[in-house]
């Protein structure tokens, strides 16, 4: 029986997913900017869609662009919004942990003559709001703060940080990487204070392909996408109506069960992360402490029901992944999209891993079909796998 524990990395889709985008494909496989019946119906789908996305979060179906996925969502919010403003300012802040695809995104930012800043995180992986207030200027148009972690599971005080950065300068724009924290909270981007959000479906058992950003009303973002105008201008191209369809099923799903899995993965998590402690040499990141070593449920719920970060002293990641992939385990090393370009991970030096511990590091991802029988083989397996190659790496 496999094991599959990398579900912040994708999600296996779930039936009414897929059955509404098999139902999109083929029979309602109009173009949507069609004036025909098929047209039509492919266009009501998707706004059937919207409105199934904005009361998830409880704002204006108009506010939602469809795009193919957290990376698209968050080039458009951070590249569009910069863009938009560069009259006002051309100075741009993040967290010094964001993803891959906030990261980097801010870095082509210089070359249209932006300057970008990454304010420091602590470690818990929370990022230090003084230090990153202290970084705004009167330049400052863009402040962009992940929800959740993707690879420590930390969990940022949106709400204050936003506040806080918006008494600093009310037109300043705050991005809000929700990717890993759609599905998992309930967000309301109005209540927090979010101008921008980037969620991708493949988290939440969508297909991939398929995601949104929140554009507040009132905020300006330049396209990406020029073309036919779909989307009220905002990104041009026919729309992938399958992958909207399925987007939405699954946040249906998602939300109707959202209460009682993550109360579910907490235990779990909980659990889990004290059997750590059992295997040799393993060091839970971003989750504190008792003074006995033990993990309190009050503690774990800081961070996200889904994610565990730990690091197994004296062996390497890759190695160790490959041995659970052979007991038919799957976990990850990190950030799936940071696998493209391998290296030590940026959030593991941010939040101060030891440096003996930075390439002894596996995420495990939990789903909400995840089981406690799962976990105890996990770590079972792990009891075995650890010694063997720390003392094999030693020698």
């Amino acid at each position: 029986m496999d094991i599959y524990l990398d579900n912040a990395a994708t999600t296996r889709v779930c039936e009414e997913a897929a059955k509404a985008a098999l139902e999109a494909m083929q029979t309602d496989y109009g173009n949507p900017s069609s004036k025909h019946i098929r047209g039509l119906d492919a266009e009501k789908l998707i706004k059937n869609a919207a409105k199934t996305i904005a009361d998830t979060l409880d704002v204006k179906p108009g506010e939602i662009v469809f795009t193919s996925g957290g990376t698209e969502s968050n080039n458009m919010a951070l590249i569009g919004a910069a863009l938009a403003a560069k009259r006002r300012g051309n100075h741009v802040i993040a967290s010094g942990y964001e993803h891959a695809s906030v990261y980097n995104t801010l870095l082509s930012l210089r070359d249209f003559g932006f300057e970008v800043e990454f304010a420091p995180v602590d470690e818990l992986g929370h990022v230090k709001i003084p230090e990153l207030l202290d970084m705004i200027r009167p330049t400052t148009v863009l402040v962009s703060v992940m929800y959740v972690n993707n690879e420590v599971g930390s969990v940022n005080d949106i709400a204050s940080i936003s506040q806080a950065v918006h008494g600093k300068g009310k037109d300043i724009v705050f991005h809000c990487d929700a990717v890993q924290a759609y599905g998992k909270y309930v967000i309301s981007p109005v209540k927090l204070g979010i101008d921008l959000m980037s969620v991708s479906g493949h988290k939440i058992t969508a297909p991939k392909g398929s995601g949104f950003l929140y554009v507040r009303e009132g905020v300006r973002v330049r396209p990406l996408i020029w073309g036919g105008g779909q989307q009220k201008d905002r990104r041009s191209g026919t729309e992938n109506v399958p992958a909207i369809a399925g987007l939405a099923a699954a946040a249906r799903r998602y939300y109707n069960e959202r209460r009682e899995a993550t109360e579910r993965l907490y235990e779990l998590k909980t659990r889990f992360v004290n059997e750590l402690r059992s295997v040799d040499g393993a060091h839970v990141n971003a989750v504190k402490p008792e003074e006995d070593g033990s993990f309190s449920e009050s503690e774990v719920r800081k961070t996200a029901p889904h994610i565990v970060s730990a690091a197994f002293e004296g062996t390497r990641a890759e190695v160790l992944l490959h041995a659970l992939e052979e007991s038919g385990i799957f976990v990850s090393s990190g950030s799936a999209c940071s696998s493209n370009h391998p290296g030590i991970s940026g959030t593991l030096r941010a939040i101060g891993v030891k440096k003996e511990l930075l390439d002894s590091t596996l995420r495990f991802s939990f789903a909400f079909t995840t089981t406690s029988e799962e976990l105890d083989e996990t770590v079972r397996v792990l009891k075995q796998l650890v010694p063997f190659y720390a003392r094999f790496a030693r020698k």
